[in-house]
């Protein structure tokens, strides 16, 4: 606005001169020759009409110079402004071309090339995340087929053969129970890819005695690793305790551990551990194991991902367990991280004190 003042400024300036100056003898020699006006008169009309309405005229000069140069001015925004519009619509197409702006919009250009970017990535992980959720269902609903028809057929035999040896019949029977309990984790596994999507994490905070959780937990476990001969070894100082939701919290214990157990060698000691360290409360759990590739650690947290590419009916689970227990661990402001190599595996959980 202050050059556009400025500009008029110079203008009726200028203009005011050059018609009192060399324009105003012009039109005065113009008058003489070409419509043969002695010199008197002439200069009387120069007066009259030129030079008296020398206001009027310089404000209509000035007006005109004015809409031309606005005019020019809004053509010359309306361009940057077409320019991250047309930026903006390419935000949503997809193409590896990067988005590219004047010069002046170096900045712009960077911004939105930086958006397209992230939205770019977060789409991919998105579909990712969408096909290993479709890829499990389908695997889970393969997965169970077999107990189901190994439970209809056991059932079928003991209903055929009601006069069946009993040490028969107690073998078909413990078969049967066991598939059922794998068919039960097969459809809660169901359940937990659907309930991950909708629940939003609430806490209800409350004082925790560490040792205490961790021992039962371990306890809990003593079925499972007793026939591979595996231990858990919980070393954690009494009265030591911790701030938070004590359901959550022993949810990302338990899949922690679960995942210990799942991948360390038999005849090992899976160790639990927990000391106070400034303001946090470190956990970790460390069990001897085939390392983790180095690839492969930052994606372990990931939904959907399991650590087993292959569809282990045995430990492969639905690729949650150790994702939820991200989700919890960040609710609280804590960390969870992995470290793996080939003498040892270990999780670390930093949740403030």
């Amino acid at each position: 606005m202050l050059l556009i003042t400025v500009t008029a400024a110079v203008t009726v300036y200028l203009l005011r001169n050059i018609l009192r100056g060399q324009v105003g003898d012009r039109i005065v020699w113009f008058l003489v020759n070409v419509f043969h006006f002695n010199y008197s008169d002439a200069y009387t009309i120069y007066q009259l009409v030129f030079r008296n309405n020398m206001e009027t005229i310089l404000f209509i000069v000035t007006l005109i110079f004015l809409v031309i140069l606005f005019r020019f001015s809004i053509s010359w925004f309306t361009k940057y402004f077409d320019e991250i519009s047309t930026g903006m619509d390419k935000l949503t197409e997809e193409s590896d071309d990067e988005i590219t702006l004047s010069p002046e919009l170096d900045f712009m250009e960077n911004k939105l090339n930086q958006i397209k970017s992230n939205l770019e990535k977060q789409k991919k992980a998105a579909l990712d995340a969408e096909q290993r959720k479709n890829d499990l269902v389908v695997y889970l609903a393969h997965d169970i087929k077999t107990p189901l028809t190994s439970i209809i057929g056991y059932l079928s035999l003991l209903n055929e053969a009601p006069d069946m040896p009993p040490k028969q019949k107690t073998k078909y029977v413990g078969i049967t129970l066991e598939k059922s309990y794998r068919l039960e984790q097969l459809i809660n596994e169901f359940f937990e890819i659907t309930r991950f999507n909708l629940q939003t994490i609430v806490l209800n905070k409350e004082k925790i005695n560490l040792l205490f959780m961790l021992q039962q937990m371990a306890d809990e476990f003593y079925p499972i690793l007793t026939p591979q001969r595996k231990q858990v070894s919980v070393n954690v100082p009494e009265g030591l305790t911790l701030w938070g939701d004590a359901d959550k919290l022993a949810r990302v214990f338990n899949n922690i551990l679960k995942n210990a157990i799942a991948y360390s060698y038999e005849n090992s000691v899976i160790d639990i551990s927990a000391k106070q360290q400034d303001k946090y409360i470190v956990i970790t759990f460390t069990n001897q194991g085939n390392p983790i590739p180095q690839a492969k650690l930052e994606t372990i947290f990931e939904k959907f991902y399991r650590l087993d590419s292959s569809r282990s009916t045995n430990t492969g689970g639905a690729g949650l367990g150790l994702a939820i227990a991200k989700e919890i661990v960040n609710a609280h402001d804590g960390t969870i991280s992995v470290e793996s190599n080939t003498e040892n595996t270990t999780f670390t959980v930093k949740l403030p004190s």
